[in-house]
């Protein structure tokens, strides 16, 4: 095997087992995801597949890298500090919470929690729909200060997701009010289509607005609101099944220009 060593890696959740030479350049490296071997040295094929024998587990195709889309491309080039991808669901409350952590629990509740639970919920939600085609990013920031708890991009298009905590409490959401149990009704709607209407024009394609209500012991919506999805926490994944208004390669050019910071700054 020519001193071959096969070392196992973790790339954005999936993993890949790389064949390296002896000083450490690589040969290959198979994506057990995609059945895989990309070949970086063509004469050395016969050699990286005996390697990679005891861990292949069946048929597998074998050749170059494929070449990167524009896409990938532009997201390559991102510099780290203006690549929103990574931000994590309430990366915004996180940071707060981190530089002012507030009362103790025990003297009143700090709503910043109550909130960054209902962001968390919905964002692992969003988050799980990755494999099905769509993209979700979060917490993206908006002159202002304001923010986009959620943009969620995929082949049923594109939504800007508001996550509310109402753990145990009745909402009624009467457009543009929503009224929490026994606290006074705000106009909420306004906020979330205003939202959505940020990101259309910074992406310049059509943003639906969405309200997703975490944890609501009954929701009462008498007549349905202007342009909003009102959801529940558990029926979030009914987004996945959204389809036909982008391509695949729409998708992730929309995907790479939200993930840039500056796409938001000139808002």
């Amino acid at each position: 095997m020519d001193g071959l060593r096969v070392i196992p890696t973790w790339r954005h959740g999936r993993e890949r087992l790389y064949v390296c030479l002896p000083d450490g350049g690589n040969l290959a490296w198979y994506d057990r995801e995609t059945a895989r071997v990309n070949l970086l040295a063509d004469d050395r094929e016969e050699a990286v597949l005996e390697a990679l024998g005891p861990f292949l587990t069946g048929p597998v195709s074998v050749g170059p890298p494929p070449v990167p889309t524009p896409a990938e491309l532009a997201r390559l080039s991102l510099h780290p500090d203006d690549d929103l991808a990574p931000n994590r669901p309430g990366e915004a409350l996180l940071i707060a919470l981190d530089r002012d952590p507030g009362p103790p629990r025990l003297l009143r509740p700090d709503p910043r929690r109550g909130a960054l639970a209902a962001e968390r919920t919905v964002g692992e939600a969003l988050d799980r729909m990755d494999g099905a085609g769509w993209h979700a990013l979060h917490s993206i920031p908006l002159p202002g200060g304001d923010r986009v708890h959620h943009l969620l991009i995929g082949p049923g298009g594109l939504y800007a997701v508001h996550a509310l905590y109402a753990r145990g409490q009745r909402v009624t959401v009467a457009d543009p009010q929503v009224k929490l149990g026994r606290h006074e009704p705000r106009p909420l709607l306004r906020r979330v289509r205003a939202d959505a209407g940020r990101a259309s024009y910074a992406l310049t394609a059509e943003v639906h607005p969405v309200l997703v209500l975490v944890g609501a012991s009954d929701v009462t919506v008498p007549v349905p609101p202007r342009e909003v999805r009102v959801l529940a926490d558990g029926e979030v994944d009914s987004l996945s099944r959204l389809g036909g208004v982008l391509k695949p390669a729409d998708v992730e050019a929309l995907h790479a220009m939200a993930r840039d910071r500056n796409t938001w700054a000139g808002l």
